[in-house]
């Protein structure tokens, strides 16, 4: 099975232009039938289309309003204005014959944690106020296929501030301890996203990888764009090259789909 996350720029290209290729994006994310798609910036207008679309169950979460006629007002240029006026969130695609068991989310950044999480690492004030401005979640999506098999899948899109990655570290390691609260035995587990920060930054991402055999994940990502995953066995993994996201010659994104495939026994309607 196909587990795969794309931050999705919104439907920008690169560098951005005045056209958005939001349809054209989720058509190609899952033009191969992927058991799962974990997708980030998804414009606020799209969050409940994304499922029809593409024939799957989609799970939405907003992580900030659109404002009134955003989708018109950014059409007249969409990569200048973006989530401006249009409002985001993130989407978790599964196939139709999944049943959901549970559907929850967590604010990575919420007042109380970064005043809290911002003593701690020694930020000022006005960085603290910066921190929790944009809404930051991780989605949690528990389900079970026909054959029974459970899965918990987590969607997040990380604080991005280069000049200090603790922040997005933070927020990470708050996701994974949220997972690990919702957890059960036995299923598969999941965090996937944008975690805009890379293996060899994240002391979370180390942590995870070093525990003990039983609590163990793996990790796919060469860059800010991750899969993780514990209690299954990852068969493969594959970040497509540039020309796969390439449509009508311009390149899709600012991020690059990530994928692995997971040696999981499970049943799906084949297309």
């Amino acid at each position: 099975m196909i587990v795969r996350t794309w931050n999705l720029f919104h439907g920008n290209t690169l560098p951005p232009g005045r056209k958005a290729y939001l349809r054209e994006m989720v058509d190609l994310v899952t033009a191969d039938r992927p058991t799962i798609v974990c997708l980030q910036e998804v414009p606020a207008w799209a969050l409940e289309s994304v499922g029809t679309w593409t024939g799957m169950h989609g799970i939405a979460d907003r992580t900030r309003r659109a404002l009134p006629f955003g989708r018109t007002v950014t059409s007249v240029h969409a990569g200048f204005l973006r989530s401006s006026f249009n409002g985001q969130g993130n989407v978790i695609l599964i196939p139709p014959e999944a049943t959901v068991r549970a559907h929850k989310t967590i604010t990575l950044n919420t007042n109380v944690f970064c005043e809290e999480e911002g003593r701690k690492l020694g930020l000022d004030a006005k960085l603290m106020r910066w921190w929790e401005k944009e809404r930051r979640i991780c989605q949690v999506l528990k389900i079970e296929f026909p054959n029974r098999r459970r899965m918990l899948i987590a969607n997040l899109h990380a604080t991005s501030y280069p000049a200090d990655l603790r922040l997005a570290d933070a927020e990470l390691r708050r996701a994974a301890n949220f997972v690990q609260r919702q957890s059960e035995v036995p299923e598969v587990h999941i965090i996937a996203g944008d975690f805009n920060i890379t293996r060899e930054q994240s002391q979370t991402i180390a942590t995870l990888l070093s525990a003990s055999a039983e609590t163990r994940w793996s990790d796919v990502g060469p860059q800010i764009d991750h899969v993780l995953v514990r209690d299954a066995e990852v068969s493969a993994v594959r970040v497509w090259p540039d020309d796969d996201r390439r449509y009508d010659g311009k390149l899709l994104s600012d991020h690059t789909p990530v994928e692995v495939d997971l040696t999981v026994d499970i049943e799906v309607k084949q297309s």
